[in-house]
């Protein structure tokens, strides 16, 4: 999708992960997450959040997870403003179909998109299932994308299958992570690895994902740049475009 800034700019954000490790927690990470959007809606062309929003979503034909209810206000005011907001899928939220889309006016992406902003291109995406090795996870994600294992979650009442599913999440990894996660070096980023192989056969000035959860900004080519968003349990990063360049901070509220 080609896009016109008009001076203002484009926020890219990942990784709230909310509903984990407790409600309390993450009612202030969402408190804190509403005083970011609010600080940035007067210079935001547009606003894309890079999945993994929510520690569980699944929609049920007549219901949805309960919680996230300052978010999904906020989200809807800054529609309601004329601000574009798209939201792309994670591996902790892939169960979102046309709630988002038909209640609040925000598309969803199953996979990386391309952004084209004057001569420059940006690929955007979550980043899970991509580079090279977690053979099993990308089974999994299929199966978990099929219409079929779809059906049959959705056979579940939603007390259990929510009840489940909540269950599972506060055994994740962004739950159960003690400190922050580090850097182990180019050769064992395997989003990195992904950038530099798509580089080889098509030119991006930019590449923006999260699930990493740890903030990045490294080289992929002579003229290229790999940005992870990081998480918003500990570090509280996301990333912001000005039609220029890409620029990693941290929202201190």
């Amino acid at each position: 999708m080609k896009l016109a800034l008009d001076s203002k700019k484009i926020f890219f954000a990942s990784d709230f992960h909310l509903g984990v490790p407790n409600h309390a927690e993450s009612v202030d990470r969402e408190k804190r997450i509403i005083a970011w959007l609010e600080s940035i809606k007067h210079e935001a062309h547009s606003i894309y959040l890079l999945g993994d929003i929510f520690d569980f979503w699944f929609e049920y034909k007549h219901a949805i997870p309960r919680g996230h209810i300052r978010l999904l206000g906020k989200l809807a005011e800054l529609r309601d403003a004329g601000i574009p907001i798209s939201f792309f899928t994670g591996n902790h939220d892939m169960w979102m179909f046309d709630y988002f889309p038909t209640e609040l006016g925000i598309p969803i992406h199953r996979n990386p998109q391309l952004l084209e902003i004057g001569s420059q291109k940006l690929m955007i995406g979550h980043g899970d299932g991509l580079g090279p090795g977690d053979h099993f996870y990308k089974l999994l994600k299929k199966f978990f994308n099929s219409k079929v294992c779809q059906w049959l979650f959705a056979r579940l009442h939603p007390n259990f299958g929510i009840g489940l599913a909540n269950f599972w999440s506060h055994k994740s990894r962004i739950s159960n992570m003690k400190r922050e996660e580090k850097f182990q070096g180019e050769a064992n980023e395997f989003l990195l690895t992904y950038c530099k192989e798509v580089e080889q056969t098509a030119h991006h000035d930019f590449y923006i994902f999260g699930h990493r959860h740890l903030p990045l900004d490294l080289k992929v080519g002579e003229n290229s740049r790999y940005i992870n968003l990081g998480e918003w349990v500990h570090f509280n990063t996301y990333a912001v475009y000005d039609g220029q360049t890409v620029e990693l901070k941290t929202f201190k509220p």
